[in-house]
């Protein structure tokens, strides 16, 4: 009895210390009772899935940032498989090019990378209506954006926030625009001299 209850024990101790050096997932999501957004006496708050039980197994973004969850990796990685079309004919268009715009003051430049876009839209939705397909045709800038124009008809409704300033002003004055594809996204982004993320350093490399 002595050794099978000191082997419970030595195995509750093993279990308990590789949980203490298991990564815990920093992200916290309201209630949909508490989101400000649902109707908490409504009766779909006890029906709808709570967002830490929809979300959690997503591939993380910055803690407090959108729903916190990279959904880009989450498309690249196969955790989540989104159906391409719902009828046959359909033809599904993707486009790996990015669009460079310079005219960014004292920011980095923007890049525009229209394959993480393509992977989740069709072409149909930005252009022509948002988006004039043509160099020189979009007089947008950080007004319009933040009223819901261009980029803000989705960044800060279905998208990352435009709070997250890093992540389309990517492109450094020093470095040499390249073309070809756009690299592999991940959450860690490269650091641009002229404005770091101080969140980069807190997070450390790639998840």
């Amino acid at each position: 009895m002595r050794l099978l209850t000191g082997a419970l024990l030595m195995l509750l101790g093993l279990a308990t210390a590789w949980a203490a050096t298991e990564p815990q997932d920093p992200r916290v999501w309201l209630q949909l009772q508490q989101d400000g957004i649902h109707d908490p006496e409504g009766p779909g708050v006890t029906v709808l899935q709570q967002p830490e039980e929809a979300l959690k197994e997503m591939p993380p973004d910055f803690q407090g940032v959108g729903n916190q969850v990279d959904w880009v990796r989450a498309l690249n990685q196969g955790v989540i498989q989104p159906i391409d079309n719902l009828y046959e004919a359909t033809e599904v268009r993707r486009l790996d090019l990015d669009i460079i715009m310079p005219n960014t003051g004292e920011m980095p430049r923007v890049r525009f990378p229209h394959k993480a876009h393509t992977d989740w839209l069709d072409c149909s939705n930005c252009h022509d209506k948002i988006f004039v397909p043509k160099a020189g045709g979009n007089p947008t800038n950080m007004f319009v954006i933040l009223a819901g124009e261009y980029c803000g008809r989705c960044h800060g409704a279905v998208s990352f926030p435009l709070t997250e300033c890093r992540r389309c002003h990517s492109v450094a004055w020093s470095e040499p625009v390249k073309g070809g594809p756009q690299p592999l996204p991940s959450r860690v982004y490269e650091p641009v001299t002229e404005q770091v993320d101080p969140r980069l350093k807190q997070q450390g490399g790639n998840q």
